[in-house]
């Protein structure tokens, strides 16, 4: 298998869950410092001050990174640490950090593609109101401003917010994650909206100041759905699973890139939500949906569907006992090429997979090495149903691993590991892993050998 000459490689990460250095050179509070002081919240309490130690030890992780042979690296800059309060006083030490790293990255060769929001919201701008504010989308923008004056004389790659439906969904109905709030439907849906008003307002503020021109794209984290058989009704079933909206939850794609791209909300989505659904006028919608270059999507496992009798679609079972990662995620590695598939066919946009690995059981062997072999397998049986995508005509520019270390995993604190590179979080140091070997081959040969 091979993908096309230009095909990009690189890893993922976040600054929450890699920097550390929550109290340092004037970073003001986000909202995960907040919940992970709350008794429980997080597993055994623990929480990212220190995390990876990333802010003072990134020279290092980009020698590794290049050693890997990653020709991108997709980072997300901490809105805090670049400005305190979320408005007003600009930091000009956290500037300072993402400068550094930027050029760090280009003197290595490494593409530096931009996160601007990973979850770490200001914790000023929460009390002030946070997503539920009618100022949230302008303070998005302003926030935006400084990192495009300051970094897009070096940065192309752009991507707004990752995965809305997590840190809105998890982070505002369930509580699951910060700011930890269990907000009614009414409540999450103008979250929603505000957020896409943020996302299309940053995106009109990278246009208009960016110096280098500006490759910009998505990456949330929707819902696809898996045809339990190659049938053309299951494939039918599949395609309409991944995009309806049957209840009032916020977690499917097309509540967010429906706006984006084709510019209106879903029709099944107006129907469910009735009454909850925020006020949108036409000049919202008109601010919202911008050109964008590529469709990015966080895909980790798949959702099992078949049709029924009369044309709809049910949830089907895979198998009995199906593997598991310790995040307890199915291993369904066809979730890459029905994404790509899907997802192409309805926004018409290239597609970069902007997240894709998983949970494994890693520890240092008595060998001092990370033997991490159902890692390999996952990422190489995920790898070969994206180039059948691409074999297939459907436009793959990318693909970003996640995760390039082991890193503070939200509300499962540092229990589960993700990274080709292992840490050892009580000295730092850091361990490659048996896959980071074999993704280096991958991307030293273009995906030929998969």
């Amino acid at each position: 298998m091979q993908f096309p000459k230009d095909f990009i490689w690189g890893a993922a990460a976040a600054s929450y869950q890699i920097e550390g250095a929550a109290a340092e050179d004037g970073r003001g509070l986000c909202v995960w410092d907040m919940f992970s002081r709350q008794p429980g919240k997080v597993w055994r309490n623990q929480n990212g001050a220190t995390a990876c130690d990333h802010y003072h030890r990134f020279r290092e992780d980009v020698d590794l990174m290049a050693d890997l042979g990653l020709q991108a690296y997709r980072f997300s800059v901490s809105w805090p640490r670049v400005i305190p309060a979320g408005t007003g006083s600009i930091n000009q030490a956290g500037l300072d950090f993402y400068d550094k790293l930027v050029d760090a990255l280009l003197e290595k060769n490494i593409q530096p593609w931009l996160t601007l929001f990973h979850w770490d919201y200001p914790y000023e701008l929460y009390c002030r109101g946070g997503w539920l504010s009618p100022d949230s989308s302008d303070w998005f923008a302003d926030y935006t401003a400084v990192m495009v004056e300051r970094l897009s004389d070096r940065v192309q790659h752009w991507i707004p917010q990752n995965e809305p439906q997590c840190f809105l969904g998890l982070g505002h109905v369930t509580g699951n994650h910060a700011p930890g709030m269990k907000m009614g439907t009414a409540e999450a849906m103008l979250a929603v909206h505000n957020s896409l008003l943020a996302h299309g307002k940053a995106v009109q503020v990278i246009r208009a100041k960016a110096v280098l021109p500006p490759v910009i794209g998505t990456a949330p984290a929707g819902k696809v759905c898996i045809p339990r058989t190659a049938s053309a009704e299951d494939i039918a079933a599949a395609r309409q699973a991944t995009f309806s909206n049957t209840t009032k939850d916020i977690y499917s794609n097309s509540i967010f890139t429906d706006p984006l791209i084709l510019g209106h909300y879903p029709e099944d989505c107006i129907q469910v939500m009735g009454a909850d659904m925020p006020k949108v006028t036409e000049q919202d919608m008109r601010t919202i949906c911008q050109p964008l270059d590529f469709y990015g999507v966080n895909l980790y496992f798949g959702h099992w569907v078949e049709a029924t009798e009369h044309g709809g679609w049910q949830p089907a079972e895979s198998v009995i006992g199906p593997p598991l990662t310790t995040m307890e995620w199915e291993v369904s590695p066809a979730v890459l090429y029905w994404g790509a598939r899907f997802l192409h066919e309805r926004y018409k946009l290239p597609i970069v997979i902007t997240e894709n690995g998983m949970a494994n059981t890693d520890w240092i062997h008595l060998d001092g090495k990370v033997h991490d072999p159902q890692r390999i397998d996952y990422l190489h049986r995920h790898l070969r149903e994206f180039a059948r995508a691409s074999a297939e005509g459907i436009p793959c520019l990318g693909y970003m691993q996640w995760s390039i270390m082991d890193n503070f995993e939200w509300g499962h604190g540092y229990k589960q590991r993700f990274g080709l590179i292992y840490v050892d979080y009580e000295t730092g140091r850091r361990v490659p892993k048996d896959s980071y070997y074999w993704y280096r081959n991958v991307i030293k040969t273009n995906g030929t050998e998969l």
